[in-house]
């Protein structure tokens, strides 16, 4: 027969190993919800985390501290004696190079770290990224508009969080016409580097019409005044319809690239980022993503000029393409090149017909949807 000491040893043993499973499933099940509240969409963070049940520890990689910091959180509320293993890649990243500050006109920013993959996205000129592993000569950064992916340290420059400080304290100037070229002396046919419209440079001086401006890394050169603006000044602009169709309409007939963010080339959502980022406001990256914001509108009928109109399969619903809405059932939109064409089945120029719409006025600070002057990467303070 088992004695009484060996019969509450076992029971003893039984209740921790009980009591070890529940709170093993609770951490996963934790860290599913962390994942599906934080970081759902791969494409805008990085969160590879599991339990090891074997070590017991919780193992894995994600982007940045405050991630890491957040699984801390929840595992001391459980109580349950589990190591945090888990990596944060930009730990790797020394303290000059937390930030990169895009230098060129457009750089390309690509899915994986080499010239030949797919295209992810575009930055320009002024544009912050935060800097998150380095891979070779290409660097892993993150978008204003969280979106993640790799650019050639040929095309950034880095600093440090001071020196970030000190860019956005200084003045600034906007690009805010379609394209333009910074010239060595007013007047001159020399180019320093051309510009494209929403590219932020440093003021240096003004001379009559023209002004002096210099490149987040130091190259100097004139452009005409009214090319650009006072970027402080442009950010505090308010949502104005009619300037997004302006701009929309300026691009007709420009091709289409996939993962183009620009006035040079662009794809359906860049489009309508480019449009929308000329009123001073920045919308997420891809079509799917822009799905997700916004005030819903029922039907085509129903919109108005500046509604984002979604495409794609009718069965699935998953959307694959994205278009602006104009006036009286027209859209402007870039598939195979800029163009405009009708939601009304009956119209000569009828093409597709929209699985949703969303409708960006009055829903501007709410998810996905930020006023440069709001986002704290533009105007980051000083810590």
């Amino acid at each position: 027969m088992m004695s009484n000491a060996k019969r509450f040893l076992l029971l003893s043993l039984m209740t921790i190993v009980a009591v070890t499973g529940s709170a093993m499933i609770n951490v996963q099940g934790i860290l599913d919800r962390l994942k599906n509240q934080v970081a759902n969409d791969s494409r805008v963070a990085i969160w590879n985390v599991n339990v090891n049940y074997k070590t017991m520890s919780v193992d894995g990689e994600v982007g940045f501290q405050e991630q890491k910091d957040l699984i801390d959180s929840e595992l001391d509320k459980l109580k349950v004696n589990l190591k945090n293993n888990i990596k944060v890649l930009s730990a790797s990243i020394p303290a000059n190079k937390k930030w990169a500050i895009v230098k060129l006109s457009i750089a390309t920013l690509r899915c994986e770290p080499k010239h030949s993959a797919e295209v992810a996205t575009q930055g320009i000129m002024g544009m912050p990224l935060r800097v998150i592993e380095k891979a070779g000569d290409w660097y892993r950064v993150q978008c204003p508009d969280q979106y993640i992916a790799f650019v050639p340290e040929s095309s950034i420059l880095f600093v440090t969080d001071e020196k970030m400080h000190d860019w956005n304290e200084c003045d600034r100037f906007i690009v805010t016409v379609y394209d333009d070229r910074l010239v060595t002396e007013p007047g001159g046919d020399e180019t320093v580097t051309d510009l494209v419209m929403g590219n932020i440079l440093k003021c240096e001086a003004t001379a009559g019409e023209w002004i002096k401006l210099s490149t987040p890394d130091g190259r100097s050169g004139w452009v005409k005044s009214s090319s650009v603006e006072n970027f402080k000044t442009w950010a505090q602009q308010d949502l104005d319809l009619k300037k997004i169709e302006k701009t929309a309409k300026r691009m007709m007939g420009s091709s289409y690239l996939w993962g183009g963010t620009s006035t040079k080339v662009t794809d359906c959502s860049g489009l309508v980022k480019v449009s929308y980022f000329s009123n001073g406001i920045i919308l997420q990256r891809d079509a799917s993503q822009q799905a997700l914001t916004g005030k819903k509108i029922p039907h085509w009928k129903n919109a108005q000029l500046g509604d984002l109109l979604f495409f794609g399969n009718k069965e699935t619903r998953r959307v694959t393409h994205v278009g602006l809405y104009l006036h009286d059932g027209k859209y402007i939109h870039c598939s195979g090149q800029v163009k405009i064409n009708d939601l009304n089945p009956d119209a000569p120029d009828y093409l597709y017909s929209p699985l949703s719409i969303s409708r960006i006025d009055g829903m501007i600070g709410t998810k996905g949807i930020v006023y440069v002057r709001d986002h704290s990467w533009y105007f980051i303070e000083k810590k």
